[in-house]
C-alpha cells in the first residue's frame, strides 16, 4: 500500500475549475444522477443469458409488492419471475447500495485524513474483513461469513484507533500509519491461515471474496447493505460542512467552531461500521471509494454538500455496471466484480492523476 503525505495541501482541494461556468448546473446533477441509477438497476436486471425486457421487471416487482392486480398488469411465468426476484435484482441491488456506501466512505476518509490516496479501506477493515472470512471459510462456516467479516473489521478498527491514540493525540498522519500496520498484520495473519490450512475447493472460496463479489447476493444481503447505506450513509452525507472545514486542516476547522477530535473520531467510528457492513455482503472490492470522488470533483467541485450525495449515486451505477460486466463478458463464467473494479480504476486514477499535474 502506498501512502501519500497528509499535510494540508495533499487535502483535495478545490481547483479553479470548480469556479467555472461548468459547475453553473450543477443543481441537475442530483436529479439527473438519481434517473441515471434508476434507468441502471431496471437495464442491468435485463441483462444475461435470459431474455428479457424492462416490463417483465416492472411486472415481477409490481407482483411482488402487491401491485399487480391493481396497475392491472399479467404475472410473469414463475421460471422468468425467478430470474428477476430471486437472482438478478437482489444482486443488482447489493451492488448499489455497496457501490453507494463505499464511495461516501471514500469521500468522508479523503477529507478527515487529506490524504488524495485514502479509501474506505485505509483502516486496515478490509485486511481485518478478510481474516475474519477466512478463518470462517477454512473451517467450513460459510454461514458465518458475514458476521465473521464484520466482526474482523470492526477489530481492525479498534486496533487502528488503540494505537493511533496510544501514541498521543489522533491525528491524520498517525491515523494513516497505524492503519497501515494494522492492515499488514492483519495480511499476513491471512495469508499464514490460506497457507496452513485452505484446501480443496476453499481455495477458490477464499480467493473470490478476497477480490470481491456479489454473485451470491440475496435480499438478506440487499437488506443488510441497503439498511447500512441508508442509515449510517445518510449520516456520513450530512456531515459536508464540517467535511468542508477539515478541508483546510484541524487548525482552520477548530476556527470555525468544529470539535476535531470528537467529529473525526465519530466519523472514523461511522465509516469504519459502515464499511464493515458492505464488505461483510460483497467481500473487498477496490477503486470504487478511491475513483469515484476524484471523478464527482471533476464535476462539481470540492464542496461537500453536492460531492457525497452524487459520489453515492454514481458510485453506485458504476458498481452495477461493473459487477452486469463481469457476469456477462465471459458468459457462463463470472469474474469477481474486483478484478473489473480494478481494470476500470487503475487507468482512471492514472488519467485523474496526469491531469491534477498541472495544479499540483
Amino acid at each position: 500500500m502506498t501512502t501519500l503525505r497528509t499535510r494540508p495541501d495533499a487535502a483535495p482541494a478545490p481547483s479553479a475549475g470548480g469556479r467555472t461556468s461548468a459547475r453553473r448546473g450543477a443543481a441537475w446533477w442530483v436529479p439527473g444522477s438519481v434517473v441515471l441509477l434508476v434507468v441502471t438497476v431496471l437495464v442491468a436486471v435485463t441483462i444475461g443469458p435470459a431474455d428479457l425486457a424492462v416490463g417483465d421487471v416492472w411486472r415481477s416487482v409490481a407482483s411482488h409488492l402487491g401491485l399487480g392486480g391493481l396497475l392491472g398488469l399479467e404475472p410473469l411465468g414463475p421460471l422468468q419471475d425467478g430470474m428477476v426476484w430471486q437472482l438478478r435484482l437482489p444482486r443488482v441491488l447489493t451492488a448499489a447500495a455497496v457501490g453507494a456506501g463505499l464511495a461516501v466512505c471514500g469521500v468522508v476518509m479523503q477529507s478527515l485524513t487529506r490524504n488524495p490516496l485514502a479509501d474506505p479501506y485505509l483502516l486496515g477493515l478490509s485486511s481485518g474483513a478478510s481474516l475474519g472470512a477466512v478463518l470462517v471459510l477454512v473451517v467450513g462456516w460459510t454461514v458465518l461469513l458475514p458476521v465473521a467479516a464484520f466482526g474482523g473489521a470492526v477489530v481492525a478498527l479498534v486496533a487502528t484507533l488503540a494505537l493511533a491514540g496510544a501514541v498521543g493525540t489522533l491525528t491524520p498522519s498517525r491515523t494513516v500509519l497505524a492503519g497501515l500496520a494494522v492492515s499488514q498484520l492483519a495480511a499476513a495473519a491471512t495469508s499464514f491461515v490460506i497457507f496452513w490450512s485452505a484446501t480443496g475447493d476453499s481455495y477458490r472460496e477464499i480467493l473470490s471474496w478476497l477480490m470481491g463479489s456479489v454473485a451470491g447476493a440475496t435480499w438478506t444481503s440487499v437488506a443488510v447493505a441497503g439498511v447500512a447505506t441508508l442509515v449510517l450513509g445518510t449520516l456520513l452525507a450530512s456531515t459536508g460542512s464540517v467535511l468542508d472545514a477539515f478541508t483546510f486542516g484541524d487548525t482552520a476547522a477548530s476556527a470555525l467552531g468544529v470539535d476535531v477530535q470528537r467529529v473525526r473520531w465519530v466519523l472514523l467510528v461511522g465509516v469504519a461500521l459502515l464499511t464493515g457492513a458492505l464488505v461483510s455482503q460483497s467481500g473487498s472490492i477496490g477503486f470504487v471509494g478511491l475513483i469515484l470522488p476524484h471523478a464527482v470533483r471533476l464535476l462539481t467541485g470540492a464542496r461537500h454538500r453536492l460531492l457525497l450525495p452524487l459520489s453515492a449515486l454514481f458510485g453506485a451505477s458504476f458498481l452495477v455496471w461493473a459487477d452486469t460486466l463481469a457476469r456477462t463478458v465471459f458468459a457462463p463464467r463470472e469474474l469477481p466484480v474486483g478484478i473489473v473494479t480494478a481494470a476500470i480504476g487503475a487507468p482512471v486514477f492514472a488519467l485523474l492523476l496526469w491531469r491534477g499535474r498541472r495544479t499540483a
